[in-house]
């Protein structure tokens, strides 16, 4: 990502400010001094909200919907606003102690969370890793990001989180580019067994996985790797951050995002035939 954390969060305020400065104008406020008035504030006050200056409160955004008429609304707004503090986490004050915190830091939200839906298109997903396979990746990310070295905690805290997979009360709906089975992580020792264990998996009444084949006419571009937890929220890892999404609306368009990918990929036996294939081009 080019931007630093701090910088996109300051572009969401501004974001949050136009779009409570076009609701504003709908509902018949043409100027922020007309509105502030309305409202019993000083017009600076709605100048530094709708310029992204000011995280509004909850209050400031009821007397928004309340005022220009728009109640329905406000369910969005209030995420918007909540988020906007939270939704960028530095890795670097994250990983700061090491993995195993951030690895810890996600427990509760995959203990309460029913329905997964998962897109990667590089890597093989966390809950579908083998403890070789995450091995490699998180001595890897250590090595890079020259964070303090507990490999073998955070992959244990990993294989922990894994045994949602084994409950049949969940869901879990996983995509992954075919790219994601190609990339290497490891040498064949590594790689084959944690492509057999994708086979495995795919068994699982609890579990569907899809393959988006390499050939397939993309009706859907590829995107940045994203979680989404029930209805709740959707996660991304990027280079420098990690983004969390609650706001409805956006939750809504990646779960659209996610069954436009759906419909590219192939599962069952297609799918485990790609896997299969794979695990062949390692020889």
């Amino acid at each position: 990502m080019g931007e630093s954390p701090s910088s996109a969060v300051q572009e969401a305020r501004a974001a949050l400010g136009s779009r409570l400065c076009r609701i504003r104008k709908a509902g018949g406020f043409k100027t922020a001094r007309a509105f502030a008035a309305r409202a019993g504030w000083s017009e600076s006050k709605v100048s530094r909200i709708e310029r992204g200056l000011t995280t509004p409160s909850e209050d400031d955004l009821g007397r928004y919907a309340e005022l220009c008429g728009a109640p329905k609304e406000l369910a969005d707004l209030l995420a918007s606003a909540q988020n906007i503090e939270e939704m960028y986490v530095e890795w670097r004050r994250l990983k700061g102690e090491g993995l195993r915190p951030v690895q810890e830091a996600h427990v509760p939200l995959y203990e309460r969370t029913r329905h997964f839906r998962v897109y990667e298109p590089g890597v093989i997903p966390g809950l579908l890793q083998t403890p070789d396979y995450a091995r490699v990746m998180m001595g890897r990310i250590i090595r890079y990001w020259g964070i303090p070295d507990d490999t073998e905690d955070a992959v244990e805290v990993r294989m922990g989180r894994q045994r949602v997979l084994r409950d049949a009360n969940r869901q879990f709906g996983i995509l992954l580019e075919e790219a994601a089975l190609r990339a290497r992580f490891g040498d064949a020792e590594v790689m084959a067994p944690q492509l057999g264990h994708l086979l495995t998996v795919s068994v699982l009444q609890q579990v569907s996985i899809g393959i988006i084949p390499m050939t397939a006419d993309r009706t859907m571009w590829p995107l940045e790797g994203f979680w989404i937890f029930d209805d709740e929220r959707v996660i991304i890892e990027l280079a420098t951050a990690q983004v969390t999404i609650k706001q409805p609306s956006e939750v809504a368009m990646y779960s659209r995002m996610f069954a436009d990918l759906a419909d590219l990929a192939c599962y069952g036996k297609a799918a485990r035939a790609l896997i299969t294939e794979a695990i062949d081009a390692l020889e």
